[in-house]
């Protein structure tokens, strides 16, 4: 099975203040997107990844290099969006689709060998990884804006909701999405437009195709990956927590 990754490193991250792109935002003496893009090449599971790049791309491209294939979201629309728009790189090239995020540092190859490792064993049409945390307290608080994972009383998932959209009771759930999935790539175009922006932020989220796949009883499987592997770097907080736990490990 032939599976290609995908970053998405469009979002301009306005939440931490300041005029550039937010995977080059400096951390452990390297841009963000940096750590990650050597875990994607220790892991040996694509050796030319694409990067879909918005904000600022220009100075990100020249950061990067042209080790890389690069597909250009114009507007920030949403992560949904953001795939949709590297479907005319993707679309054809592979049997699957793994889609990870530049500001999540702390990803291991060994991580991204295993969810590719789980899907090309199952061959379910989502491979996802979900992390469950104690608490949203100390470092883990960064967790507090991640989707939380619903599951059924079988413990098949059916739903991913994103925190603007939770109630009350979901927000206690302790069990969130650090929003790596691999993508059976047939199944993945075909239901990318059936995407819609019917949420609070009024964006295209590529969570939905969850609730796509539950809704026509396809098969979704799940990789339990450890918390400190999933930090997403959101804010300036997030980042100072991020610095202290790479400090001490």
């Amino acid at each position: 099975m032939n599976i290609r990754v995908l970053v998405l490193a469009g979002g301009e991250g306005k939440r931490m203040g300041q005029s550039f792109a937010k995977v080059l935002t400096p951390f452990a003496g390297k841009p963000l997107i940096v750590h990650l893009l050597e875990a994607i090449k220790n892991s040996d599971i694509d050796p030319k990844p694409v990067i879909v790049l918005g904000f600022d791309r220009d100075r990100v491209r020249k950061e990067l290099g042209e080790k890389y294939d690069y597909v250009i979201q114009e507007e920030q629309l949403g992560t949904g969006h953001a795939v949709q728009c590297a479907e005319g790189e993707l679309r054809g090239t592979s049997d699957a689709v793994l889609v990870l995020y530049g500001d999540q540092p702390f990803l291991k190859p060994e991580t991204i060998r295993k969810i590719a490792e789980l899907h090309k064993e199952i061959k379910p049409v989502i491979t996802m990884a979900t992390v469950t945390v104690p608490d949203f307290k100390s470092w883990r608080a960064t967790f507090y804006d991640f989707g939380r994972i619903v599951r059924n009383h079988s413990g098949e998932i059916t739903a991913i909701v994103e925190k603007k959209d939770a109630t009350e009771a979901e927000l206690n759930i302790r069990e969130v999405n650090p929003s790596y999935f691999c993508f059976d790539a047939d199944w993945l175009w075909r239901h990318l437009p059936n995407l819609n922006q019917e949420n609070a932020q009024g964006e295209f989220y590529l969570t939905d195709l969850v609730r796509i796949a539950v809704t026509a009883r396809d098969t979704v499987a799940s990789v339990a990956v450890d918390p400190k592997e999933s930090i997403g770097i959101n804010t300036p907080d997030h980042l100072e927590l991020a610095e202290g736990l790479h400090k001490f490990n």
